[in-house]
């Protein structure tokens, strides 16, 4: 990606702060490329600039011209209002991505009325370790080297897959989510080590690095998480105690229903909001 690009976040939540660290530590861009902006919280905007060295504007201050690329992170009630204000203020040339859930490019594309390129893009929090999976799906727009550019940007961050828009929203329930399914387990695990007898403190270290490398071992085999599964289960062992407990308590039941449910949540904010730009 060129050096003397710019970036905008027009938003200035944790997400965005995810995508900022992540970028800033890869080197991707100056951090003085990097502008934040938001429409009232000026202690935040604050909190960024002094922790990662970008600049900072408020919302209407925000000169547009030599900004390539906007990306969206907002709660997604705004983006009407964001993407109107955005309107007058933006060439074909200009990139923008979207890190909304549940907002189709097409919305998008309709709210801006030019053609704009536009790139929905999902991370997750983890990127602020350069650890994220993020998915981006490219608008009916949005040209090679905007999806290039995409990808070389949010590499920074971690692993890149380019997906379908039909697709973005069970990844929404996988990874956008998932980072929250992981740490509701690790509550419990460190509720059940306490009732064991184990420091909390301990059973998390534990916890985390034995779920680590499990995922590092899945993603450097050539083997199914079944055969894994089974690979480590031996008949009537503790393995096979510790399963029958959570098949017992529908514990891989409630795992499908929370990424269904995640995905689910996800069209229903888009449908809400297709129907309001429909009216419009």
């Amino acid at each position: 990606m060129d050096q003397k690009q710019k970036v905008a976040f027009l938003g200035a939540g944790s997400m965005a702060e995810a995508m900022i660290s992540g970028m800033v530590n890869a080197k991707k861009l100056p951090a003085e490329n990097i502008i934040v902006t938001n429409r009232s919280n000026d202690a935040r905007l604050h909190e960024l600039k002094n922790r990662y060295g970008i600049k900072t504007v408020k919302r209407n201050e925000l000169e547009t011209d030599d900004i390539d690329v906007f990306i969206l992170a907002m709660k997604p009630k705004g983006a009407e209002e964001a993407l109107n204000e955005l309107k007058p203020q933006i060439n074909k040339d200009q990139l923008v991505l979207s890190v909304l859930a549940g907002i189709s490019s097409s919305y998008m594309e309709e709210l801006l009325h030019n053609e704009q390129q536009v790139i929905r893009v999902m991370p997750n929090t983890s990127g602020m370790i350069q650890q994220s999976a993020t998915a981006i799906s490219p608008g009916q727009y949005a040209a090679m080297d905007a999806v290039l550019t995409a990808k070389e940007l949010l590499s920074a961050i971690g692993k890149v897959y380019v997906i379908d828009e039909s697709q973005m929203d069970i990844f929404t329930g996988i990874a956008g989510s998932g980072p929250a399914y992981f740490y509701f387990l690790m509550e419990h695990i460190e509720k059940a080590a306490k009732e064991e007898g184990l420091d909390p403190e301990l059973a998390r270290e534990i916890g985390a690095q034995t779920i680590y490398g499990a995922a590092r071992m899945m993603m450097e085999r050539d083997e199914t998480p079944t055969e894994l599964r089974e690979n480590v289960t031996s008949p009537n062992g503790t393995t096979a105690a510790g399963l029958d407990a959570l098949a017992k308590h529908g514990g891989g039941e409630a795992m499908m229903q929370a990424v269904k449910g995640a995905s689910k949540r996800s069209k229903e904010m888009s449908a809400q909001l297709q129907k309001v730009a429909s009216t419009n």
